[in-house]
C-alpha cells in the first residue's frame, strides 16, 4: 500500500510535520503586489521574501503531499505517482529543516535550495500524466470518462498549486539577477506585448507541425503590436503555443489529403478595459459536441500518447503535437492562476475558436486550491 510505503520511507516525525503544516493557511499574492514588491529588490526585501517563502512553501507542499496519498481507484499506488510524492516529501523536508533566515547569507543559501527544489519538480506534470496512463490501462473506458471526477478535480488543484509554487520560487530567484532585462521584474514583464509573445509562440508551434507533417498552415496575427500590459511572458507563451499547436494539427489533418490549400490559423489580440483577450481560430473541422466536455479532462486525447513510446520518461524533452492529454486543462489553469480563463467554442464540420482571457488589472490574488 502507498500509505504503508510512505511510513516506511519517511520517518513518523516527518509525516506528523506534514499534517501539521497542511492545516496552516495559505497566503495568496497578486501579480500587482509581486511587481511592486519586486521593483525594489533590496537585501531587506529579499530577506522578507525568503522569510515569507520559508513559511508559505511548506504549507502548500504539505497539502499536495497528503492529497497524493489519498487518491481514488488506486492512483496513489501507481509507481509514477509514488515518485512524485517522494519529490514533494523531500522538498518539504528540505524546507522545514532549513534554519531560520536571519541575514543575507541565509537568504542566499535559501535561494539556492529553492532553486534546486524547482529543478527537482521539473518533470512532475509528465510524471503525473504517466501515473494517469498507468491507471487508465487497468480501467474500463466507461469509468475513466464518466466516473473520474474526483481525480480530475484533484489534478486541477494539484497542477494549479504547482504553478503557484513555481511562480513564487522563480520570482524570488529571478530578483537576484544583477542585470535584469529591460522592464522585467523577476518573471513579470511590465510592458509585455501580447502580439509579440503570440508571434513567438505560434512560430514555435509551427516549427513542430513542420517537423511532424512536413508542412504547416500559415498563421495570421491581428492586433496592435505596440500594445503592452504587465504579465508573465512564459505563461502566455505556453498557453498560446498549446492553442496554436492544437489548431495547426486539426487543420493539417483535415486538409492533408485535400486538393485545397489549408486555411490559415488566425490569432486576434484585443485589449479591453478589464481583460486582454486572445482568440485562436481555425478551420480544422471542429470538435463534436459530445466531445467538448472531455477536452479539459486529463484523460482525453485524440492522438497516441508519446509516453507509451518512451521507456524512460526522463529522457525526452522534445515537444510533440499531441498526446499527453493535459495541454488544454493546464493552459486553462495558467489563465485562471492570475484571474483569467480559457474557453473553447467549436462548430463541428467547420472549426474551433479558443478564447484566452487574461486579467489586465493584475490585482486578483493567486487562485489557491
Amino acid at each position: 500500500m502507498a500509505t504503508k510505503k510512505m511510513y516506511e520511507s519517511f520517518s513518523k516525525s516527518l509525516i506528523d510535520e506534514v499534517h501539521r503544516w497542511r492545516a496552516m493557511k495559505q497566503t495568496g499574492v497578486s501579480l500587482r503586489y509581486m511587481m511592486e514588491f519586486g521593483s525594489r529588490p533590496t537585501q531587506r526585501n529579499l530577506l522578507i521574501s525568503a522569510q515569507f517563502l520559508h513559511k508559505e512553501l511548506p504549507t502548500r507542499i504539505a497539502r499536495r503531499a497528503i492529497e497524493l496519498e489519498t487518491l481514488p481507484y488506486g492512483l496513489s499506488e501507481k509507481p509514477a505517482v509514488l515518485k512524485v510524492r517522494d519529490w514533494y516529501l523531500d522538498s518539504f523536508r528540505d524546507l522545514t529543516s532549513f534554519p531560520e533566515i536571519r541575514d543575507t547569507n541565509d537568504e542566499l543559501e535559501f535561494s539556492q535550495m529553492i532553486k534546486m527544489i524547482k529543478v527537482r519538480h521539473n518533470n512532475v506534470v509528465p510524471m503525473m500524466a504517466l501515473g494517469v496512463q498507468q491507471l487508465k490501462k487497468g480501467l474500463d473506458p466507461k469509468i475513466y470518462y464518466e466516473g473520474l471526477d474526483e481525480i480530475q478535480q484533484f489534478l486541477d488543484r494539484f497542477y494549479l498549486s504547482r504553478i503557484g509554487i513555481r511562480m513564487l520560487i522563480g520570482q524570488h530567484v529571478a530578483l537576484h539577477d544583477p542585470n535584469p532585462p529591460p522592464d522585467c521584474i523577476g518573471y513579470i514583464h511590465t510592458k509585455m506585448s501580447p502580439v509579440e509573445v503570440a508571434r513567438n509562440a505560434s512560430e514555435d508551434a509551427r516549427a513542430i507541425c513542420l517537423r511532424e507533417y512536413g508542412s504547416a498552415p500559415d498563421i495570421d496575427i491581428y492586433g496592435d503590436p505596440n500594445f503592452t500590459f504587465p504579465y508573465v511572458p512564459t505563461h502566455l507563451h505556453m498557453m498560446v503555443f498549446e492553442l496554436v499547436k492544437n489548431s495547426l494539427r486539426a487543420v493539417q489533418e483535415q486538409f492533408m489529403d485535400s486538393d485545397k490549400v489549408a486555411p490559415p490559423v488566425r490569432i486576434i489580440v484585443a485589449d479591453g478595459v478589464e481583460d486582454v483577450t486572445i482568440k485562436v481560430s481555425d478551420e480544422g473541422g471542429g470538435i463534436p459536441r459530445s466531445g467538448l466536455p472531455r477536452i479539459f479532462t486529463y484523460l482525453y486525447s485524440t492522438a497516441k500518447n508519446p509516453l507509451d513510446e518512451q521507456s524512460d520518461l526522463g529522457t525526452s524533452n522534445v515537444a510533440t503535437m499531441a498526446g499527453y492529454g493535459y495541454g488544454l486543462p493546464i493552459s486553462r489553469l495558467y489563465a485562471r492562476y492570475f484571474g483569467g480563463n480559457l474557453q473553447i467554442i467549436s462548430m463541428e464540420g467547420y472549426g474551433t475558436d479558443a478564447y484566452l482571457h487574461l486579467s489586465r488589472l493584475g490585482d486578483s490574488q493567486e487562485q489557491l486550491p
